[in-house]
This record gives structure tokens, C-alpha cells and sequence, in this order.
């Protein structure tokens, strides 16, 4: 009865501390993808003073090399806009692009530095479209990214 109680006690705490590393981990995850956002907001900058209204909506997560998400947005027919993707690792390398609901790659610009990436999009239609975001290289199996936009 005594080693079944410290069998079950033992079990019980190497559960609890499982739970404590999670909890206390999640900021650190967190905390990543939030520095992210602050290097999409940094590379948004030179839109802004050139006019563009950066919206506060803002998409993030972390993705393998290689590995593509899709993220969706309204986009009205008469405005220009510019996706900024961003992360906070060195070495990073990301790619984003945008599409329409056919499929159809409409960017009418794009650029690619390192952990930075950018589209521009002047969409002919009002519809959803799609920005397909993708780490294309990186020192780490799973890489923070964010994406933010601002149109005129």
C-alpha cells in the first residue's frame, strides 16, 4: 500500500511539474511571436509615412521551414495595400504572396530581405483574397512569423 502511494504521489508530482514547465514556457512562446509583430510593425514604417493606414489586425504564428499557411482578408477594389511579414530570428528567411479566390497570384509587387518579406496588391475586384505566407529558411525547426497590412 505504501509503494502504490509513492508510486501515485511520484506520478502526481511528475504531472504537476510537466504542467508548471507548460505554463511557464507560454510567455517565452508568446513573447516570440509578439517580437515578431514588432518587426512587421517596424517593416510597415516606411508605408506609413508614405501614406498607408497600418491596421492593428495582425496574423502570427510559427511555421517549419517549408511550411505554408493561409491567412484571409477583405480587399476592396480601388485601394492599394502592402502585407509585411516579419520575424524576430536571424537567419530567418520568409516569403509572402498574395492570391485571389481562383487561385490566381495577383501581387503586384513583392520583395524578399532576409526575415523580412513584403507584397504589394491594388486588387481589381472586392472579394477575399489570400496571403500565403511561407518560412523559406531558418535556423530553427519552427519559426515565429506575423503579418500586418496597411492599404491606401
Amino acid at each position: 500500500m505504501i509503494a502504490s502511494a509513492s508510486h501515485s504521489c511520484r506520478r502526481g508530482l511528475t504531472g504537476f511539474l510537466a504542467l508548471l514547465a507548460a505554463v511557464a514556457l507560454a510567455p517565452l512562446l508568446h513573447a516570440t511571436v509578439d517580437d515578431a509583430l514588432s518587426f512587421a510593425y517596424e517593416a510597415a514604417l516606411p508605408y506609413y509615412k508614405q501614406g498607408y493606414s497600418v491596421r492593428k489586425d495582425a496574423w502570427g504564428g510559427d511555421l517549419a521551414v517549408h511550411q505554408k499557411k493561409a491567412v484571409s482578408s477583405q480587399l476592396f477594389k480601388g485601394n492599394d495595400y502592402w502585407f509585411l511579414m516579419a520575424s524576430d530570428l536571424k537567419g530567418a528567411s520568409l516569403s509572402v504572396h498574395i492570391y485571389d479566390d481562383k487561385g490566381n497570384l495577383v501581387d503586384a509587387e513583392s520583395w524578399q530581405r532576409g526575415r523580412f518579406a513584403g507584397v504589394r496588391v491594388s486588387p481589381k475586384a472586392t472579394g477575399t483574397y489570400f496571403a500565403i505566407v511561407q518560412v523559406l529558411k531558418s535556423p530553427e525547426d519552427r519559426t515565429p512569423w506575423a503579418l500586418v497590412y496597411g492599404y491606401k
